[in-house]
């Protein structure tokens, strides 16, 4: 199974750019220790040079650098965030959130619970989905059929879930041309 991480990027940050449009500089959180981060950041890099943004990478080792880049983003003038997807930023879904309130950032996350719990947004692929089907693999094997002999999988659905309660925080109108497209709402 492939969760196409660096493929998403430009629509996240499409997205992002819909709900945030005054936002030209969007600050990219990464963890360079996560075996995904150099790909999916490339891949922010060049989606943000397609949409005419200035991105700006704020890299992160550990939890206890989370606060240190928030006040960097801060001091940067950075209107908008875009989460790189990264183990790390799932253990500390709640410290980054609350992060991201504190500073009044928007942000684009990559998993439902991130907005579930405070965030703005996130688009990505239906993880209880990627698990029935990662349930279709393991019979497979059992069965007798070579793990390199089972083809890669993409996700086919995907979901944008939008929070406005955090947008009214925010003081954002999220546009409803969004709304619409939202596989969620929460109120």
């Amino acid at each position: 199974m492939s969760i196409q991480l660096p493929d998403l990027t430009t629509k996240r940050l499409e997205l992002l750019s819909t709900a945030v449009p005054n936002a030209k500089r969007v600050v990219a959180l990464w963890h360079p220790s996560d075996p995904t981060a150099a790909p999916n950041l490339k891949a922010t890099e060049r989606a943000a040079h397609s949409l005419n943004l200035e991105l700006v990478a704020a890299e992160v080792r550990g939890p206890d650098d989370f606060e240190p880049a928030f006040r960097a983003m801060a001091h940067q003038g950075a209107r908008a965030l875009i989460m790189v997807p990264a183990v790390l930023f799932t253990e500390h879904v709640r410290q980054l959130v609350g992060l991201t309130a504190k500073a009044r950032l928007p942000a684009m996350f990559f998993q439902k619970e991130h907005v579930e719990v405070g965030g703005l947004m996130s688009y990505g692929p239906v993880l209880p989905d990627m698990s029935r089907r990662a349930a279709v693999y393991v019979d497979k094997i059992l069965k007798g059929v070579k793990p390199a002999d089972i083809a890669v999988e993409q996700p086919t659905k995907f979901e944008l879930v939008i929070n406005l309660n955090t947008a009214k925080t925010l003081g954002l109108t999220i546009p409803s041309l969004l709304l619409v497209r939202a596989d969620e709402v929460i109120e």
